[in-house]
């Protein structure tokens, strides 16, 4: 594994052997814009692994995408061979659901310590929950960016990640009632504790979250890139383009549904994932919004 090859995956030309906060946000936003979060492989018959060498050779040089136990995992990986200070760590993500978190971690992240002060860096979340910069861990103050504002509050030993959302317009009449859209003001998106964990940590979660039948992730095929003006998605079948307008205090969502004959272009055109194997769209009755 080179990182060489990694900064020519997500176009970085800055400077290798600068571990400091300018550098982290550079590759981390360029990351979530070159990178997609996507389980496309659960639903193209293949299986999901923790191996970090086979992690590399999927999202770096097969130019695919992959879902966070894979992408943070690779950017912690990163993180450390270029000098930053990083720990993994677990965290439980919010399901509306239950309306609750999960009981277990199932959301891998990274902190970074830089000059004294730590940041939250998470490199796949996805669609509108996605972070473009690491956050600071810093307790019940606004963070600002592009997606919308951000929100650490620390409550003894853990701390929660919240988002206030823009309201979303939404262009395609046809898709006004969508379950897909998430018409929340301020919403919670998962919580977490300092303690540092292993990759083996993840690994009983990495099986589960792509067989248990119950899984968000066995039930509906995802596919989520980042752009300079807010986001694409694909899920299922249902192709969406959102254009942040923070000035009009609105998300702009256009939404289609794509045919099955279509959607190797799609992915191939607007995420520029290339699959190996065909892959069975699958969008069933589970809880889930972009």
């Amino acid at each position: 594994m080179k990182l060489e090859e990694y900064f020519q995956r997500i176009g970085f030309r800055g400077f290798r052997d600068k571990a400091d906060l300018a550098t982290l946000k550079a590759i981390h936003k360029l990351h979530v814009m070159s990178i997609p979060f996507e389980n496309l492989s659960i639903h193209c018959g293949e299986r999901i692994s923790m191996d970090l060498e086979l992690i590399f050779n999927k999202l770096v040089r097969s130019k695919r995408g992959g879902w966070c136990l894979e992408n943070n995992y690779l950017f912690g990986w990163v993180l450390k061979e270029m000098g930053f200070n990083t720990t993994t760590l677990g965290a439980n993500v919010f399901s509306s659901a239950l309306n609750d978190y999960v009981p277990v971690e199932n959301h891998l992240i990274n902190q970074v310590m830089i000059d004294g002060k730590a940041y939250i860096a998470d490199v796949s979340f996805g669609v509108s929950s996605q972070v473009l910069e690491p956050l600071e861990l810093i307790s019940e103050k606004d963070q600002p960016q592009a997606p919308g504002v951000f929100c650490l509050t620390n409550n003894g030993d853990t701390w929660v990640l919240e988002k206030s959302a823009r309201k979303p317009e939404v262009m395609n009449p046809d898709f006004a009632k969508s379950t897909l859209i998430n018409r929340k003001e301020k919403y919670a998106i998962y919580k977490f504790t300092l303690a540092s964990r292993e990759a083996e940590h993840f690994r009983v979660q990495n099986d589960n979250l792509q067989t248990n039948p119950f899984s968000l992730f066995t039930n509906k095929s995802i596919c989520s890139l980042q752009t300079p003006t807010g986001f694409r998605a694909l899920v299922g079948w249902t192709f969406s383009e959102v254009t942040y307008k923070p000035e009009e205090g609105v998300d702009l969502i256009d939404m289609r549904d794509v045919p099955d004959d279509e959607i190797e272009n799609v992915l191939r055109e607007k995420f520029n994932v290339l699959l190996t194997n065909k892959l069975k769209s699958r969008n069933q009755k589970t809880s889930y919004t972009i």
